[in-house]
């Protein structure tokens, strides 16, 4: 292969032969990863931001813990609420950091800067995956700085090898699957404002589960939806793993509420910027 052929990226003849097509999965590939990059990039000179969606879970672990944790009753037989907390937190901790996916899409779809993409062939599915892997990573950050703090205050996991494993593959996908709605919301907001401000109900919904106390201690109305929502199996294998507890089949239940919601939000967003694409170009 020519360096004038590498340089412009055209495909190579070979002699003796027709002209060999390169496959569509190395490109893209390749803008993933550099979309990613810049997303991380950006993410990192975003101070405030990044300080916000790293303290905040460790602020409201603390507050539980030292604040309410002595007036709740968990029902179970370890008197440390902080056993029973960090679950909950992991999952308040990958809404926080996914919502910050919402703003930055808007971001790009405001800016112009998709312009600029799309001149240069970079299409929706990379410049959203890179979004969504650049999420994925603050996320993993995150997440491990919560689960230290959550071990000097006295956590004490006894999961065993299986179910690190597992704990890690439900925390990955709800990671994965909740950047990919926030990156949906941020196509559908008009600013990145709205777009913070949607994200709210991912945020919440941790709160009417069984993140900080059980859903058998709330009102009958709240019960039922508490007990129906995608975020109450992921707390409740996690809980279940990370203490060596017997958890049946919810951690199937979990992660196929994580593909449902990945597949849907996947499906939405590229409508979502086709439409996007289609009003500006009008």
């Amino acid at each position: 292969m020519s360096d004038t052929a590498l340089r412009r990226g055209t495909p190579a003849r070979h002699s003796g032969g027709p002209p060999r097509h390169p496959s569509p999965a190395p490109g893209l590939l390749t803008h993933t990863a550099v979309m990613a990059a810049r997303a991380l990039r950006i993410s990192s000179r975003n101070t405030d931001a990044l300080i916000t969606s790293l303290a905040l879970p460790i602020m409201m672990m603390l507050i539980f813990v030292y604040f309410f944790g002595g007036a709740i009753d968990t029902g179970t037989d370890d008197d440390s609420y902080v056993m029973y907390v960090v679950p909950g937190v992991l999952l308040l901790s990958a809404g926080f950091g996914a919502a910050t996916t919402a703003t930055a899409v808007s971001e790009d779809m405001k800016g112009g800067i998709i312009d600029r993409f799309r001149s240069l062939d970079v299409g929706a599915t990379p410049v959203l995956a890179g979004h969504v892997a650049a999420s994925t990573v603050r996320n993993l950050c995150s997440t491990a700085l919560v689960f230290g703090v959550a071990l000097l205050i006295g956590f004490r996991p006894a999961a065993s090898w299986s179910g690190w494993l597992v704990v890690g593959a439900v925390l990955v996908a709800y990671i994965v699957a909740l950047s990919w709605i926030s990156a949906a919301i941020g196509l559908l907001a008009r600013t990145p404002e709205a777009a913070s401000g949607f994200t709210f109900f991912m945020s919440f919904l941790p709160y009417p589960s069984s993140a900080f106390v059980p859903t058998e201690n709330m009102p009958d109305w709240l019960h039922g939806f508490a007990d129906h929502q995608p975020i109450t199996p992921a707390i409740e294998s996690l809980r279940g793993l990370l203490l060596g507890q017997e958890m049946g089949d919810t951690p199937w239940i979990a992660l196929a509420w994580a593909a449902g919601m990945l597949a849907v939000a996947v499906a939405a967003s590229g409508t979502l910027f086709r439409i996007r694409i289609r009003i500006r170009t009008r």
